[in-house]
């Protein structure tokens, strides 16, 4: 073994097991995430993607060049096979797959069928939500839990009390006057994947996910009042995921520890050969 290759080798694997208990750590940070909002109205499960890093040929040593033969020349440093360097996380994107209905009988509870999101404006700018779970703040504007203004397409949605009903397509209709409040603003993306997740179960457009769009037609959701959307994070599969998340981390984590172990050997002889 020519000097020093042992060494590189060995710390090269040190590498490589520490990036995929990184991978495996961005993992579990997901699906705890995922765990701690199961139970929050709306809330869209995160997804971890990781990718390996480029792989090297391996070829056999001391045999380089080529050589002849009777049938022509042939390559004397044949590839042996491929060398992995290790892993890393390469995407964190939101599954907007749709949640179940929950059945509340609170008129202030609004949820919808289909793409699209409710327009909420905050201190930061607008923001979107599918959380429905809304409430009447003191100055009769419908808000969402965290006190920000639900917005309706003709701005703030004003319902002085929950004596409201909400119609299929959005419209917004007062019980006592059967007069017309105005419509939720339901927007729609391009990418609605790439959108950014704010905290509060909010979400903010980005450059991939393209600007919000009103969504119009057999774009448009159907709204359902007296209901909430619930997550729609799976228990069971995310505890499946968890597992596997642990086993592999560990497995990594052994890796590092037998690297570890060689390579105190390696220098212990090489110590006592260079005596």
């Amino acid at each position: 073994m020519p000097q020093g290759l042992g060494g590189t080798v060995m710390i090269r694997g040190w590498y490589t097991g520490a990036s995929g208990m990184n991978a495996q750590q961005n993992r579990l940070d997901a699906i705890s995430n995922n765990l701690a909002n199961v139970d929050t109205a709306g809330y869209k499960r995160d997804v971890t993607v990781s990718k390996s890093f480029s792989e090297l040929l391996i070829r056999r040593m001391n045999l380089d060049g080529v050589y002849e033969t009777p049938f022509g020349s042939a390559d004397a440093a044949p590839v042996i096979g491929k060398l992995g360097l290790g892993v890393e996380t390469n995407e964190n994107y939101t599954d907007f797959t749709q949640g179940s209905f929950r059945q509340t009988d609170s008129n202030t509870d609004i949820a919808f069928s289909g793409k699209g999101f409710f327009a909420v404006q905050t201190p930061a700018g607008e923001r979107y939500t599918r959380d429905g779970n809304f409430l009447v703040g003191k100055e009769g504007i419908l808000e969402t839990k965290d006190g920000y203004p639900v917005l309706g397409e003709s701005g703030y949605i004003y319902v002085t009390d929950d004596k409201f009903t909400v119609n299929e397509d959005g419209m917004i209709y007062s019980q006592d006057t059967n007069e017309v409040i105005d419509r939720f603003k339901t927007v729609r993306f391009d990418n609605e994947r790439y959108l950014q997740k704010t905290g509060a179960n909010l979400y903010r457009s980005t450059d991939i996910s393209g600007s919000a769009v009103i969504a119009e037609g057999n774009d448009r959701p159907r709204f359902l009042q007296g209901y909430m959307e619930t997550s729609n994070v799976n228990v069971v599969n995310e505890m499946v995921q968890m597992i596997e998340v642990n086993r592999a981390y560990e497995a990594n984590q052994k890796t590092i520890t037998s690297e570890d172990s060689m390579m105190g050997t390696l220098w212990t002889k090489t110590a006592v050969f260079n005596r």
